[in-house]
């Protein structure tokens, strides 16, 4: 059944220019940003995008992914059908499936009948979740997606009622091999009379077109315009793991951080483009889970209407004087300041979004804008920045004490050339008296494996981890540069933290400053000493239920899961109890980014709900890996009365009772 070819190539091409001009509106704003290589390595982005795009693999990573991965492949396969059908109207004699050999034409007309009743029944469900069970971390009832929905249902009844009619005509080739328009005609369409059956056609097929290019041209102006984007955004995702930040480049003139949209890369406003806003970030962030104001789908999606708002003055060269302020009062298309610093920088959002947009980098950004260009930032880091700088720790301490933790142990100075590792000790393990207990724990192990390792000492410096977290990277730029002499000049090639965001920043941070060090946490060291047996263990040692926590920056950052559960399986003689949220999954201590030197504004704090979850095994200890991990855990379990009754313990600590 064709239809007026004059008339439906006025509205097709209409159609068509509308949304190519709408795809031009959009997109030409993302070469707004900055300049970011993300070309390189093809092979190996292509490999990850068909993994992860066509892949689908971190949306089925929870049970109804599955009915996205549905659609989606439903949506790919019929985009041969709707092209077909889009061109066929306009060139019928030429365009056509009946056109193929028929082995592939009846083979086509199977398959999209039956992917047809497959994506109705996979929206149907998606409508259903939406009304009867929301998820609570989306907005599931937004006409947004139900406009999308609707018009997606309404193609394949479309699809399935003009094949049926002409079913029941006698127009239809391949009618025994489309088992369900087949039997709509067989059983709604039976016995009607001709005409009837040629204007029913008729009428499915103006609804399907219409329908089709309204689908088209509604997408760039929705949040499914990730339909377009999602796919290219994994291709371009960072092929390491995200870590850090870019390195800025203090030079006259410049400016600092982003305060603008503009500012991003042209990555960081593609990515804003691509949220599917599927709410998964959120679900998993913990300032989100405990009434922050901050939740990073809605920073993604700020991000997008700034772009949108701002974007066409930007592009004209205009004054952003009086428009919408990227950083402000959090009202829609400007994120809150108090949003940014409640950012644990854990990256448990970036580990589940499925199309591998990266918000952790985008608030440090607006950090340093706010740090670097307005000093505006929590006035209990004014303290901590002068500290930093002036004396090389959080908390303004001689510097001359810093191996005082060390007076009565078996501790010696790191020799240039003749000391194998480097303990860098940090400024928690030097100066926390709770965290010295672990720094001799460390010693002991050392000592008794026979390591050739020294300590800096009183010249020992800060790494700077909090304070680029904070977005003041020009003092840990200066930082870094200090550090990278002195390990020069020691001559330190192998370093050995007890801290993961010291861990962390030596291993990945200073890269930036073509600083090759070898850089392990001491668990990852401590398993290797036990898997080796170079540890005299007085057998298993009983410490009752122990339950493990997963520091962000170990774990999530970089992947070290196995070796803190393997040491503890060796000096216990059993596997230690897992939370709910463990491994890449983990829940935040509440202390990372930074925030271990600020105070929650909300009753519900981070740290406490970590408390909870590891109190539901039931342990007699935590076992932490991170300074930050232990004060936070103490901390929570003296809010609930049970700091004593269940002890939290470092590795090092479990493994020296083990060795005594």
């Amino acid at each position: 059944m064709s239809p007026d070819i004059a008339i439906y190539g006025v509205v097709m091409l209409a159609a068509l220019a509308f949304f190519g001009w709408s795809c031009y509106r959009r997109f030409h704003l993302i070469t707004l940003g900055k300049a970011e290589n993300r070309f390189n390595e093809i092979g190996r982005r292509i490999g990850s995008m068909l993994l992860y795009a066509f892949g689908q693999r971190r949306v089925v990573s929870r049970p109804f992914g599955f009915n996205h991965f549905v659609l989606f492949w439903c949506f790919m396969i019929l985009l041969l059908a709707n092209t077909e059908f889009l061109f066929n109207g306009l060139f019928p004699d030429y365009i056509s499936l009946s056109r193929l050999p028929e082995v592939a034409h009846y083979a086509l007309a199977f398959i999209f009948d039956i992917v047809s009743l497959l994506a109705l029944l996979a929206v149907c469900v998606a409508i259903i979740r939406r009304l009867a069970f929301p998820p609570s971390y989306i907005e599931a009832r937004s006409p947004d997606s139900f406009v999308i929905l609707s018009l997606v249902a309404v193609l394949m009844l479309a699809f399935f009622g003009l094949h049926a009619a002409e079913i029941a005509h006698g127009l239809e080739e391949a009618a025994r091999y489309m088992p369900v328009s087949s039997f709509i005609a067989h059983t709604v369409l039976a016995g009607l009379p001709l005409v009837t059956l040629a204007i029913i056609a008729a009428l499915f097929w103006w609804i399907h077109a219409l329908a089709l290019l309204a689908f088209l041209n509604y997408l760039p102006y929705s949040k499914h315009m990730h339909i377009m984007t999602a796919i290219p955004n994994c291709f371009f995702r960072s092929m390491e793991k995200v870590t850090t930040q870019p390195r800025e480049e203090f030079k006259k003139g410049s400016t600092f951080g982003t305060g603008q949209v503009d500012q991003f890369s042209w990555k960081g406003l593609f990515d804003s483009y691509s949220c599917t806003e599927c709410g998964r970030c959120s679900d998993v962030c913990p300032a989100t889970a405990t009434g922050k104001m901050l939740n990073p789908r809605l920073v993604i999606h700020d991000i997008k209407i700034n772009l949108l708002h701002n974007g066409p003055q930007l592009a004209g060269g205009g004054n952003l004087d009086g428009t919408l302020p990227l950083i402000g009062d959090g009202h829609e298309g400007s994120v809150a300041e108090e949003a940014i610093w409640a950012c644990t920088t854990c990256g448990a959002c970036m580990e589940v979004c499925p199309v591998f947009i990266e918000h952790v980098p985008r608030i440090v950004d607006m950090r340093r804008n706010l740090v670097e260009m307005k000093a505006k930032f929590p006035h209990e880091l004014l303290s901590l920045f002068e500290n930093m700088e002036q004396r090389s720790n959080p908390w303004g301490i001689a510097p001359g004490d810093r191996a005082k933790w060390a007076s009565e142990l078996d501790v010696k100075p790191f020799e240039a050339g003749k000391t194998e590792y480097l303990f860098y000790v940090g400024c928690y393990g030097a100066f926390d008296a709770r965290s010295r207990r672990v720094s001799a724990a460390v010693t002991t192990i050392l000592n008794q494996a026979g390591i050739s390792w020294g300590i800096l000492g009183k010249e020992e410096l800060c790494c700077g981890d909090s304070l680029r977290r904070l977005g003041n990277e020009y003092v840990f730029d200066q930082m870094v540069k200090a550090n990278t002499k002195l390990f020069s000049d020691k001559r330190v090639k192998k370093i050995i933290t007890q801290c993961p965001h010291c861990f962390s920043t030596l291993k990945n941070d200073y890269r930036q400053y073509n600083v090759q060090l070898e850089v392990v946490h001491h668990t990852e060291f401590i398993a290797r000493l036990l898997r080796d047996k170079r540890l005299n263990l007085n057998g298993t040692i009983e410490l009752g239920n122990i339950v493990f926590h997963d520091s962000c920056y170990l774990g999530r950052y970089n992947l070290d899961f196995e070796a803190p559960r393997a040491a503890i399986e060796i000096v216990t003689g059993r596997k230690p109890l897992e939370m709910r949220h463990h491994r890449e999954n983990s829940f935040c201590c509440g202390a990372g980014g930074g925030r271990m030197w600020l105070e929650e504004s909300t009753p519900e704090k981070i740290n406490q709900v970590r408390t909870e979850e590891a109190l539901e095994q039931n342990p007699s200890s935590i076992c932490v890996c991170c300074p930050y991990c232990m004060t936070m855990f103490e901390d929570g379990l003296k809010d609930k009365g049970a700091l004593g009754s269940v002890n939290v313990l470092d590795l090092a600590e479990i493994v020296d009772k083990a060795i005594q």
